[in-house]
C-alpha cells in the first residue's frame, strides 16, 4: 500500500489556507463606550483552579507531582480567597470539572466567597488530538459536573491550555455558553466570527505575558524553571495595566492557585491591587 505524504503547509492553496485561518476570527471590537460606574478600564482577576489535573492528564502518577497539583486547593486557593475578601474583589475561578470533584470544599468556598465559576475541561484535557464527539462529550460532563455542584449553570469558558480545536467554538454555541476566555487576537473584548460568519460568543481574551505560568511554572524533569524575578513581574502587569487605561479597555490576568498562591507570589499580586 503506497502512504501519501501530507502535503506541507507551503503547498497549500490559497483556499485551504483561507479555511484554516478563518475556523475562528476577531470580529467587531466589543469594548463599550463607557464602562460600568464610569471606570476607565475593567480589570478581571482570574484564576485557573488546575491542582493536579495537568498530571492526571499526562498520566504522572508520582506522589511528587500529585502533591504540587494538591497545594492549590490546600494552601494557595485559602491565601487567594483571602486576599479577595480583604479587597471586596470578585473573581472568575475556571475549575476542571475532576478537580472540582476531588475538592467540594474548595467549589464551596470560591461560590461562599461570591466568585464565578467557569468551565475548565473535565481532566484539562488537550482538545486538538480530540475528535469532534469526544470533545463534545468532555464538555458535557465538565459542565453538567459543574452546574451539580454549585446549582448553577456555568456561562462562561476558558479552554485548558488556552487550546482550540476545529470543533471548539461550534461546541461553545452548542452548549449555550455566553463568553469564551482562550484566545488571543486583542487586548480588548471582541465577538468570535467562524468561517466568515459572527457568533453571539463574546471573547475576552488572554495573553501568556498576563498568565503567572508563564513566569513561575516549575517541573523538576525539563528545562522549565522559574527565569525572572518577582519585582520584575509586576513590573511588566503594571505597565499592561497602565497602557490598559491610557486606552480605557480591558486587563485581563491569568492565574493558578498552585503556582500564585505561594507566599512570595501572593506579595506582588496585592501590590498590582494597590497600584
Amino acid at each position: 500500500m503506497i502512504v501519501q505524504a501530507q502535503e506541507a503547509p507551503w503547498q497549500w492553496s490559497w483556499e485551504k489556507i483561507h479555511s484554516v485561518i478563518s475556523q475562528v476570527r476577531a470580529g467587531k471590537d466589543l469594548t463599550p463606550p463607557a464602562w460600568p460606574g464610569d471606570n476607565r478600564v475593567a480589570v478581571a482577576l482570574s484564576f485557573d483552579l488546575d491542582n493536579e489535573s495537568p498530571a492526571l492528564r499526562d498520566g504522572r502518577t508520582s506522589p511528587s507531582s500529585i502533591s504540587q497539583g494538591e497545594y492549590g486547593s490546600r494552601a494557595g486557593l485559602p491565601r487567594i480567597l483571602g486576599l479577595l475578601k480583604k479587597h471586596d474583589i470578585p473573581a472568575s475561578f475556571f475549575v476542571p470539572a475532576v478537580v472540582a470533584r476531588l475538592y467540594p470544599e474548595s467549589v464551596r468556598q470560591i461560590i461562599d466567597g461570591g466568585h464565578e465559576i467557569g468551565v475548565h475541561g473535565w481532566i484539562h484535557e488537550r482538545n486538538s488530538p480530540l475528535t469532534e464527539q469526544q470533545e463534545r462529550e468532555l464538555m458535557a460532563k465538565a459542565i453538567d459536573t459543574l452546574q451539580e455542584m454549585t446549582g448553577k449553570r456555568p456561562v462562561g469558558i476558558r479552554t485548558p491550555s488556552w487550546d482550540y480545536s476545529p470543533n471548539t467554538l461550534k461546541l461553545i454555541q452548542e452548549f449555550g455558553l455566553l463568553y469564551d476566555s482562550s484566545l488571543m487576537a486583542d487586548d480588548r473584548p471582541y465577538q468570535l466570527v467562524s468561517q466568515g460568519q459572527p457568533t453571539q460568543i463574546v471573547e475576552l481574551p488572554v495573553e501568556w505575558i498576563l498568565s503567572s505560568s508563564t513566569y513561575f511554572r516549575m517541573s523538576r524533569f525539563d528545562s522549565i524553571r522559574p527565569h525572572i524575578g518577582l519585582e520584575d513581574v509586576l513590573d511588566i502587569w503594571k505597565k499592561e495595566f497602565d497602557v490598559a487605561h491610557q486606552e480605557g479597555t480591558l486587563f485581563i490576568l491569568t492565574m493558578g492557585p498552585h503556582i500564585m498562591g505561594h507566599r512570595s507570589r501572593i506579595v506582588i499580586l496585592e501590590k498590582l491591587i494597590h497600584i
